[in-house]
């Protein structure tokens, strides 16, 4: 018999509503979904549907009108991860000194940041840079030390909001077959936030379909697109197939 995998996020009947001058905005509505453990989770929806507000609910920056969110014990929301669209980058700290910066602010002994530190700067390919300054990144490599950035506390859940969404379409594409890469070796529980059909059936295991606002969940897909994927799956009937199925419930 084979056992039941324990979720590691369980989202119950999940509200959000805010308080604005002309009135409560309702931006989610009766979410619920579960998340299960390394599960690569990518969120689809149009424009203000409230995908974003999910993801900070998600991270504890806000608190649900209703509903709960339950983390298991070994990825509870002290150890959640987050990467925005915009890198966010201290301008007056390097590489190095960016991807760092979480373990110095927890007090974290100077050999051990170094250790963790430089295994991230190989993993997300940035040896080259570690003393470059932000301003002289390109907006790929940015994001780059912004993922390293997140995964240097080694979080059991990685939430990433539309984190490709300012790219070029070429360094898009090389930065979700980065994301893959490095998915693949820290095997972290991902929740993504996207606008690109294609985006989420190259990532993902399943893709959660928002609808209009207030944002509630119209479709959840299951994604069987065989690993590891490169780019020309984008081609293949398979990917074609549920990349209507996702058009169709988004429109």
């Amino acid at each position: 018999m084979i056992d039941k995998v324990v979720p590691t996020i369980c989202i119950q009947n999940l509200s959000k509503t805010f308080a604005e001058q002309e009135g409560p905005l309702e931006a989610l509505q009766g979410i619920s979904f579960n998340v299960a453990p390394q599960e690569f989770v990518c969120v689809l929806g149009p424009s203000g549907s409230g995908k974003s507000t999910l993801l900070r609910l998600l991270a504890g920056l806000l608190k649900p009108t209703s509903g709960e969110i339950h983390f298991t014990d070994s990825s509870d929301d002290s150890s959640v991860g987050l990467v925005f669209q915009q890198a966010n980058l201290m301008p007056w700290r390097d590489v190095l000194a960016n991807i760092t910066l979480p373990l110095e602010l927890r007090g974290v002994p100077q050999h051990e940041i170094s250790e963790q530190a430089m295994g991230l700067v190989r993993l997300v390919g940035l040896e080259e840079f570690l003393h470059a300054w932000p301003a002289t990144l390109s907006g790929g490599m940015a994001q780059r030390v912004a993922i390293a950035r997140a995964l240097i506390q080694d979080p059991g859940l990685l939430l990433l909001d539309e984190p490709f969404g300012s790219l070029d379409a070429i360094t898009r594409e090389r930065m979700g077959a980065e994301l893959l890469r490095i998915w693949r070796a820290r095997r972290k529980t991902v929740v993504m936030v996207t606008h690109s059909i294609s985006e989420a059936l190259l990532l993902s295991d399943r893709v959660v379909v928002l609808t209009q606002r207030p944002g509630s969940i119209c479709l959840d897909l299951p994604n069987h697109l065989p690993r590891p994927r490169k780019e020309n799956v984008r081609y293949s009937k398979q990917f074609i197939a549920l990349a209507r199925k996702l058009r169709a419930a988004i429109q």
